[in-house]
C-alpha cells in the first residue's frame, strides 16, 4: 500500500476542518494524490467554492520554465476564475493584496531533500507573509525522496543565507517540508499560525521507490527519482562552467564540458568517493544552457547502491579532479545566481567560502570532508524536536 501524502489525507478527512475558509494553494505540477489527481482539483471538489487563489513557485505553477532566474508572470485560472500568483517574479513573497483574498494558505510542494532547492525558501517566505498578515498556513506533507536518515555536506554558513540556502543545514538534510516548516517557525522566529497534515505510512528509511507513490516531475530537470538522488552533489556544477546536463534528457546524472579529459580526471578520484556508483564516460550535446550545441565530454553517474552512494562526496572529489586537470579552462560562474548579484554562485551553493578556497588550493580531499562531518551531530540535535516520523 502506498504512502498517503498530506494531500491524500486532506481529501479523505482534513478538508472538513477548513469549511467556510477562503483557501489559497501553493502548488505545482507535482502536487498530486497517490492516484495522480492534482491538488487544485482535489480542493475544488472537496472544498467547493472555497478555493480563492493559486500560487506557484520557481519554474512556474505548471512547471513550464526550464532554467534558473527565469521569472514567471501572474495569471488567471479560467475554469475557477481565480488568480494564479507567481512567487518567482518581481517578488518571491506573497503581498498584502494576495493574502487579502484568503484565510488559509495550503502548501503542497514536493521537495527533493536538498538545501539549495528553492521550494523550502518559498515556503518560508509564505510563512513570513502569513505571520505579517494574520493568516493560517498548513503544510500538506510529502516524502523526502532521499529518505530521512542520511545527511550530506557541510552546514550552511550564516553569512551565505540566500534564496538557495535559508537556514544552517547540510546540503542533504533528511527532513520533510513539514518538518522544515516547524524548524523554520521556531529557529528563525517566524511564529506564524502553522500546522502540518502528516503523511501516513512514511518511514525515514524509505527512498522514493519504496513509498509506492508515482513520480510526478517536481521541476523540469528532475525527470526521474535518480535525478534527485544525484542532485545534492551534482548541483555544484551550476556554479562552474561545467554543464550540469541541462539540455539533455538526463540532467544532473550527466555532466561535462568540451575541454574535459575524462580519462585523466577519473584516474585522480579515489574509489572511496565512488562508493555506490559507477562513472561512465559519455559525450553529449546540450540543446540549451551551457555549451549549447557543442559536443561535451563528461560522465554519467549510475547509482549501484542508494544506501552507500553519497552524491556530495563524489561531486566534490570530481570537482577537485577537474580543477587539477584543467586549471587553464575551468572557471567559476559569475553572479547573478538566484537573486544574489555580488557573491559567487559556487559560494552560495557550497554554503561555505572556505570550502571553495580549500578545493581550489588543492587541499587533501579527506581533510576537506572532515570539516563538514563534524556538523552532522550539531544538525541532528537541532532537527530532533521537529521530526514527525
Amino acid at each position: 500500500m502506498p504512502v498517503l501524502s498530506g494531500l491524500d489525507l486532506y481529501r479523505s478527512e482534513f478538508h472538513k476542518k477548513f469549511r467556510g475558509c477562503r483557501i489559497g494553494l501553493l502548488s505545482n505540477q507535482a502536487s498530486v494524490t497517490a492516484d495522480l489527481i492534482h491538488a487544485r482539483d482535489v480542493i475544488k471538489e472537496v472544498s467547493k467554492g472555497d478555493l480563492r487563489a493559486l500560487f506557484g513557485p520557481q519554474h512556474g505553477y505548471a512547471g513550464e520554465e526550464q532554467d534558473n532566474m527565469i521569472e514567471t508572470g501572474h495569471g488567471v485560472d479560467k475554469d475557477l476564475r481565480i488568480p494564479v500568483f507567481s512567487l518567482y517574479s518581481s517578488s518571491r513573497e506573497p503581498s498584502a493584496d494576495m493574502m487579502e483574498l484568503i484565510d488559509v494558505l495550503l502548501v503542497d510542494m514536493q521537495d527533493v531533500g536538498t538545501r539549495v532547492y528553492t521550494f523550502s525558501s518559498t515556503m518560508l517566505n509564505c510563512m513570513r507573509a502569513a505571520k505579517r498578515y494574520g493568516k493560517r498556513i498548513v503544510i500538506l506533507d510529502r516524502p523526502n525522496p532521499l529518505g530521512g536518515e542520511a545527511m550530506e555536506g557541510n552546514l550552511l554558513a550564516t553569512e551565505l543565507y540566500s534564496f538557495v540556502g535559508p537556514y544552517r543545514m547540510p546540503m542533504r538534510h533528511g527532513i520533510t517540508m513539514g518538518e522544515l516548516a516547524l524548524m523554520f517557525n521556531k529557529e528563525l522566529k517566524v511564529w506564524c499560525d502553522l500546522s502540518v497534515i502528516m503523511m501516513e505510512g512514511w518511514q525515514r528509511s524509505m527512498f522514493w521507490e519504496e513509498t509506492g507513490l508515482p513520480w510526478a516531475v517536481p521541476s523540469p530537470n528532475m525527470p526521474i527519482p535518480e535525478s534527485a538522488y544525484v542532485y545534492p552533489g551534482q548541483v555544484i556544477w551550476e556554479g562552474t562552467n561545467i554543464s550540469e546536463g541541462r539540455g539533455t534528457c538526463r540532467p544532473f546524472e550527466t555532466f561535462g564540458a568540451p575541454y574535459l579529459d575524462t580519462s585523466a580526471i577519473k584516474k585522480k578520484i579515489h574509489e572511496e568517493f565512488l562508493k555506490g556508483c559507477i562513472l561512465r564516460e559519455v559525450s553529449f550535446k546540450p540543446t540549451f544552457n551551457k555549451w549549447q550545441g557543442e559536443i561535451c565530454k563528461g560522465f554519467m553517474i549510475h547509482i549501484t547502491d542508494r544506501a552507500l552512494f553519497r552524491s556530495y562526496d563524489t561531486a566534490i572529489a570530481m570537482l577537485r579532479a577537474v580543477i587539477d586537470t584543467h586549471k587553464d579552462c575551468f572557471e567559476w560562474k559569475n553572479p547573478p545566481y538566484e537573486y544574489e548579484y555580488e557573491k559567487l554562485p559556487i559560494d552560495l551553493i557550497l554554503g561555505n567560502h572556505d570550502l571553495r578556497v580549500a578545493i581550489q588550493e588543492g587541499r587533501d580531499i579527506y581533510d576537506i570532508r572532515e570539516c563538514w562531518l563534524k556538523g552532522y551531530e550539531e544538525f541532528k540535535e537541532l532537527r530532533r524536536p521537529y521530526l514527525l516520523y
